[in-house]
């Protein structure tokens, strides 16, 4: 998919800025592009509007709260056309954080956290591998996260 031509290079700057820092104050964001906080404020609606905005969410770092484990999850389908259904299914399992229509070997890739290693034997045999249309899985458990950085779509 191309630019949207009705993104311009102040809204670009904007979104690199909140995305380095999603608390910065629209006034401060102002002054650092050379436009007015309510300027900032009415593209910010725009970009919302547009789609382009999905909203925003607070990081916390799981493994200070006791859930040690994140593991990718290849996941192997009877048939690609379930996609759809297995992926509604993998929603409503709280564990699974994200969720990948994949080319390749697998048909899906997935990331899941969980509290230890039971803990993620439990959510693999009693949640996920009962999913219909699941027919086996590979399991990859992250040893550490060096980098999870947003796409920098503007330079200042």
């Amino acid at each position: 998919m191309g630019k949207n031509p009705e993104i311009d290079d102040i809204d670009l700057k904007i979104l690199g800025l909140l995305m380095n820092d999603a608390n910065m104050p629209y006034t401060e964001i102002g002054k650092k592009i050379h436009v007015s906080g309510g300027t900032v404020h009415v593209r910010m609606n725009k970009m919302e509007e547009a789609g382009i905005v999905k909203g925003s969410q607070l990081i916390v770092d799981h493994t200070k709260l006791g859930w040690d484990i994140s593991a990718f999850l290849g996941i192997y389908l009877d048939k690609s056309s379930l996609y759809a259904e297995v992926a509604d299914h993998l929603m409503k399992i709280p564990e699974v954080v994200s969720i990948n229509y994949t080319t390749g070997i697998y048909s899906i890739f997935a990331k899941i956290v969980c509290r230890d290693t039971v803990h993620l034997r439990e959510v693999l045999h009693d949640k996920i591998q009962k999913v219909a249309g699941i027919q086996r899985t590979e399991t990859f458990i992250s040893l550490e996260e060096s980098v999870n950085r947003a796409v920098p779509f503007a330079k200042m």
